[in-house]
Parts: C-alpha cells; structure tokens; sequence
C-alpha cells in the first residue's frame, strides 16, 4: 500500500476522479482551479523544447554512428503513416456503419451554430501547397525556431546536425554525444520534479473541463464520442499491440504495464509534448533503447497523430449525414487523404483542431456545425492524445529491433 502511495501515477488518478466529482458539483465555478493545470502545463513547456532539441540532435548523432539512421527514420515515418491510414479507415468504416449524423437534434445544432456564429467558416484555413508544406519544415533561422517553439522544424535542424555530428572522427564525436547525454539527463531529473507536482495540475485541469463543458452538451455529440472511442480502442488495443507482438522485442505485458502511467498522463493534459518525458521513461521500461526512443518519440508526438485523423474522419462523414449529403468513392479517398497528411506537423500541445475544416472543406461538407465540435475540443482531444501517445511507443518498440546496437 505504501508503495502504491508513493507512485505518481496513482495520485494522478486519485486527482482525476477528485476533479470529476468537483467539477461536476460546482459547475462553471470549478474554473477557479484551472490555474493549477495552467502552472504545471507552463512548467512541462518550459521544458519540452530543450529536451526535444537535445534528445534528436543526441539520438541521430548516435543512430547515423550505428550506420542505421536512414533505415530507423525510414522505418519510423513508415510505420507512423501506414498505421494513421489504417485508422482512418477503420474510422470511416464505423461511422458508414452506424451512421452518427442520422438522428441528430437539428435544434440543438442551430442552437449551437447561433452562439458561435461564423466561428467555424472563419476557421477554415487556406490550404498550402506542397512546396509551401517541405520549405516550411526547415527553419530559416534555428534559433527563432527554438525560440518560437516551432517542433517540426527543431526536428528537421536536430536530424541534421546529429546526423552532422556522427560524421566526426569517433574521440571528437563521443565527447559531444556525452555532453548531449549529460544535459538530456539533467532534463529528465528537472522534469521528474515538475511531474511532483502532476496531480494538483490534472486535478485543475479535469475539474475546469467538467465543470465547463458538463454532460448536458456531451449527450449531443455522443454518437460521434462513442464511435470515437470505438476506433481508439480498436488502434490502441488491437493495431499496436499486434504490431509490438509481431515486429518487435518487447513482450505485451512489458508494453500494457509501461504505458499506463504515460497513458494517463496525457489524458489529463492532452499533450503529447508534455507526456514525452514519461513516455521516454516508459521505454526505457520497457528495455528499448535510449537513443531509439530519443529519436522515434519527438518524431511521434510532431506527425503521428492518429487519435486526431480518427476524429477529422468522424466528423466529416457525421456532418455528411446529418446535411443528407451522399458521399461518392473519391470523397471518401480525398477525406482519407487529407486526414492522413492534415494530421501530420499537428502541435502536440493541447487546443482546438481547426483543420478538422479543411477535412470538410475536401469533401465539400457545409461547416455550420462545427462550433458543437469545438466546445467539447477537450475531451475529444484527450481520448485521441492518448492513443497518439501509445502509437508513439509502439513504433519505438518496432523501431528498435532494427537498430545496430553497439
């Protein structure tokens, strides 16, 4: 019992179901603790782009020494879009199935769309073009990069001078990578005592998103939630699983018991930025090495955003159904499409999900309803972040067999 107490994850849970009940109690007043989860998401970002910058520069500096740098990346970039599309199939399935749009309350949209008017077309954002899409994945200046946050492009300029850095005579490579590894392992201990403070953070945070959003709402949306919940549970515990069981060295129980406490994690902040850390430890639980999972997990939690494709899918054939639009085979490829390349480069940080507006626009499904969608952003946004996560994870342990270890 008291080595149960002393475990992180169980306080955050404890603080998960307080924040349930309080939320429920006190309605919108229940706001008032929501600087709590401000001050511990504040901290982990203090935090998330140093360690992202240092662990990919340290990672590729160490995969491109294995020689096997170019195989891992191909890999993991494979993995990650393969599983996404297979999500979203399993998504589009599910919702031609049982039809969500179908029986939905038409007052209750308008009355919705009346209190948000204009929020949803003013939402759709242009789409850029290809050439737009790769020049900007690379930061004219590194610095502004780190300085603005911007992950996919840290990425980009951390491949290159790790990869930069393996090409350098092994004694004047070694030191750098043991100085990379000495400011990583500074980082985690400072994130490990931010994490003390974990529970008061989800406490505040569910307490503000119960009481905020209520269940009242929720019921309106339900048929999307549900099925929602369906495809997630169908990817994380079939899809990924299988794929672990089949393509790498990690046992299952290994792999279920690790991924609780980061599973956890970002349900309650729907990060996958902020759950990075305990990701990175769950890995390292597992027996994956450090320099597989310094790579694979920064990559994970910038483009594999499976939980959101799942999402922009469910929502684009909802509204299809409920406005009695019959959607043709292309419609169905192009909403594929768009959801599987939409997702990737998707901050991992939490918040509203405008280019689920772009899925409709592909499709040529009206945007109206969206505003319902984005007042329960948040709950959406923690069950799809928390299989994001667990993809994540999973095409580590894959990755992982295929590195040369020295």
């Amino acid at each position: 019992m008291k080595k149960l107490l002393k475990n992180v994850g169980v306080w955050i849970i404890i603080a998960m179901a307080i924040g349930i009940v309080v939320g429920a109690i006190m309605g919108p007043e229940a706001s008032m603790f929501k600087p709590l989860g401000d001050l511990f998401i504040q901290l982990i970002k203090m935090l998330v782009v140093p360690l992202v910058a240092v662990s990919i520069i340290s990672g590729a500096a160490a995969l491109g020494e294995t020689r096997s740098a170019g195989l891992v990346g191909g890999i993991s970039i494979a993995y990650m879009m393969i599983t996404t599309l297979i999500a979203i199939i399993v998504a589009l399935v599910l919702a031609v199935a049982f039809e969500p749009g179908s029986n939905v309350d038409a007052a209750g949209i308008a009355a919705i769309n009346e209190a948000g008017q204009g929020v949803a077309t003013s939402a759709a954002p242009e789409s850029a073009g290809f050439w737009d899409t790769v020049i900007g994945m690379i930061p004219e200046n590194p610095i502004a990069a780190l300085a603005t946050g911007n992950i996919l492009q840290i990425i980009i300029f951390g491949l290159f001078l790790g990869f930069g850095i393996s090409t350098l005579a092994s004694e004047r490579r070694q030191k750098v990578v043991n100085g990379l590894n000495t400011i990583l392992e500074a980082l985690i201990w400072c994130i490990g005592k931010v994490m003390l403070v974990a529970p008061f953070g989800v406490f505040g945070l569910i307490a503000d998103a119960t009481g905020t959003f209520g269940f009242d709402v929720l019921l309106q949306v339900a048929n999307v939630l549900w099925l929602d919940l369906i495809a997630v549970l169908i990817i994380g515990l079939g899809l990924y699983p299988l794929t672990v069981f089949l393509f790498s060295r990690v046992k299952l129980k290994d792999y279920f018991r690790a991924m609780l406490k980061p599973q956890v994690v970002s349900f309650s902040t729907a990060s996958s930025l902020a759950t990075l850390p305990v990701n990175m430890e769950a890995c390292d639980e597992m027996g994956i090495s450090k320099q597989t999972s310094g790579f694979v997990l920064p990559l994970g939690a910038t483009i594999n955003m499976s939980g959101n494709a799942i999402y922009y899918a469910l929502l684009a054939i909802f509204f299809a159904q409920f406005y009695g639009i019959d959607l043709t085979m292309a419609d169905y490829t192009s909403i594929a499409l768009v959801c599987t390349l939409g997702a990737i480069g998707q901050a991992g940080v939490p918040g509203p999900t405008l280019l689920a507006a772009a899925v409709l626009v592909a499709a040529g499904i009206p945007l109206e309803g969206l505003p319902l969608f984005y007042a329960l952003d948040r709950i959406f946004d923690m069950i799809r972040t928390t299989l994001n996560i667990t993809g994540d994870a999973a095409c580590a342990a894959v990755v992982d067999r295929f590195v040369k270890r020295n």
